[in-house]
């Protein structure tokens, strides 16, 4: 018998090709080899996890009989999991069937958790299944119900899978975070300016204590902010003005400057024009005018300008339903378009409006960025390209919308106006070579690395309020709408506040390379005789080229 040659490429290559396989498999080591390393855990990620320090349980609702495209997030919760695990053993996770331990859809409801109605493609065919599609996260007592379907209007059933895949890391990791952090950062509401109410603030309120310990600012003075109110500001490490309609004091501007070159956040929700929509359903007009809180020169040493002209985006807007007409003595309501509510439509690559709904604004002012500034200015939201200027003090009427087909038609698009924008970078004071500088001790010029948002709307943050009770953030109970306000803010906040750059996996992106199920339906005949019928062709080619050699051969 011959011998093998141990010495040879080729046995070598098998020999080689062997051990690299059993260790492989062995180690658990894998080899992420996509594009978008969609295999690969951040470091940001492994750094969290590292730091659980008690046994954390993540109970998934994701098993049972559902479509097909959900055993694909069914698979990747799962990997992703077992990912979590094999850093820290800590992390353990188990798959529920609500049906097969009889859960009803109440308990599941009173966890928090909402039913996702989804398409469900089968045999050329289209049905609905309910399904609750979430993570429940236990730690130390307590826990968290998480989403796992990212709940954006007007995608199709492909498209919402892609983007709930690519939020997953993002989603387990961030609200893991939270449930396993002991000591939560605070978050101050300013409350002193004749801003929102508690109550038109109270759906904002519930979702920053999810994850932070929010509450107001009040001075102790009732009046003003005063320096002996920075010992508490000190402590917040975002602040949050929402609506302001009282002129800040030059003192409170000077306090408010110092709070961010100490690295402060600071979250802005700002109205440069007083109009209300109550007055104008009421009256069917309002007169709007300008609203001065002495800010100009705050903002203008970050590059922004608010301009006191509303915004009329006759492309991009909200509907509202007015009464049009009665029949037999009962009101008819009609979803008409108004350009005085455009729409926050996600049109840039940032993390923070990434795969939300549209985000309602109602009566918006724009925003300028001037440049010539060293820190990053990221542009939100913005108009379309259809949009007017509406200059106040001037009426405005629900008549106006009327003309908001013909004005779409406009010849020459106008440039989009900025309703929303981020900062970040280090800043510098706006007192710095000004003589307020000397009544703040330890006055400092320049800040930290350093985060700000400001957003061209005061509404942006407020519920509406129906017989005392608060409605969710951005849900429109006329047209029956979800709009995106609420995990806007949501995202706001956490950018502020992310020292972990978690955030930043929110902005990943993965190519999902899935069937075509329409050409699957026109073409399943043609495939199923080709799979058939080939491999026979191809058998008996070989059996005939066979017996031919052999014929040839032998005679």
């Amino acid at each position: 018998m011959k011998k093998i040659n141990l010495k040879s490429p080729f046995a070598i290559l098998l020999i080689g090709t062997f051990v690299v396989a059993l260790v492989l498999a062995f180690s658990g080591i894998r080899l992420d080899l996509t594009k978008e390393k969609r295999y690969t855990l951040s470091e940001n990620t492994i750094k969290v996890l590292e730091s659980v320090k008690k046994p954390l349980t993540v109970d998934v609702y994701l098993e049972g009989d559902f479509p097909a495209s959900f055993k694909q997030l069914q698979s990747e919760t799962k990997f992703m999991l077992e990912e979590f695990r094999k850093i820290n053993p800590k992390i353990d996770f188990k798959f529920i069937d609500p049906m097969k331990t009889k859960m009803s859809q109440d308990t599941l409801m009173a966890m928090g958790m909402q039913p996702s109605v989804l398409p469900d493609f089968k045999d050329g065919k289209v049905t609905q299944i309910y399904l609750f599609p979430y993570a429940v996260v236990k730690y130390n007592g307590g826990g968290i119900s998480i989403p796992l379907v990212v709940q954006q209007s007007n995608i199709n059933a492909d498209d919402q899978l892609r983007k709930s895949i690519e939020n997953l890391e993002y989603n387990l990791v961030s609200n893991i975070k939270a449930v396993a952090t002991n000591k939560k950062k605070k978050v101050g509401i300013l409350v002193n300016q004749d801003e929102l109410s508690p109550t038109e603030f109270e759906s904002f309120m519930r979702l920053a204590t999810e994850s932070y310990d929010a509450g107001p600012i009040v001075p102790k003075n009732n009046v003003e902010i005063t320096q002996a109110d920075v010992p508490l500001l000190k402590q917040m490490s975002a602040l949050v003005i929402a609506k302001p309609r009282k002129a800040f004091t030059d003192g409170e501007k000077v306090i408010l400057d110092q709070y961010i070159m100490n690295g402060g956040k600071t979250l802005w929700m700002i109205d440069a024009v007083n109009a209300e929509m109550d007055t104008l359903t009421k009256s069917k007009k309002v007169m709007p005018f300008p609203l001065d809180i002495n800010m100009t020169d705050f903002f203008f040493n970050y590059g922004l300008r608010i301009n006191n002209a509303l915004v009329k985006d006759v492309k991009k807007y909200a509907l509202l339903k007015l009464v049009t007409g009665e029949v037999g003595g009962n009101a008819q309501y009609t979803s008409l378009p108004w350009p005085y509510f455009p729409l926050g439509i996600a049109e840039h690559d940032h993390p923070i409006t990434k795969n939300i709904n549209p985000v309602k604004l109602e009566f918006p002012t724009s925003i300028d960025t001037l440049g010539g500034r060293k820190f990053k200015t990221h542009v939100l939201f913005e108009s379309s390209e259809r949009t007017l200027l509406k200059q106040v003090p001037n009426y405005v009427e629900l008549k106006e919308i009327a003309s908001v087909d013909s004005l779409g038609q406009m010849e020459k698009p106008s440039t989009p106006k900025i309703f929303a924008v981020a900062l970040e970078g280090k800043f510098n004071s706006a007192y710095a070579s000004r003589i307020e500088r000397k009544s703040y001790p330890g006055f400092k010029t320049s800040s930290p690395e350093n985060k700000m948002i400001v957003i061209a709307d005061g509404d942006v943050g407020r519920n509406k309020v129906i017989k005392g009770q608060a409605l969710p953030l951005g849900v429109d109970m006329l047209t029956e709408e979800q709009f995106g306000n609420e995990q806007f803010l949501r995202n706001a906040l956490d950018y502020l506040l992310d020292d972990s750059n978690l955030m930043e996996l929110r902005n990943r992106n993965i190519e999902e390379r899935l069937l075509d199920r329409h050409r699957i339906a026109d073409e399943r005949t043609n495939w199923q005789y080709l799979n058939l019928l080939l491999p026979l062709a191809i058998i008996g080619l070989l059996g005939g080229l066979f017996f031919w050699l052999r014929k040839k051969k032998f005679g």
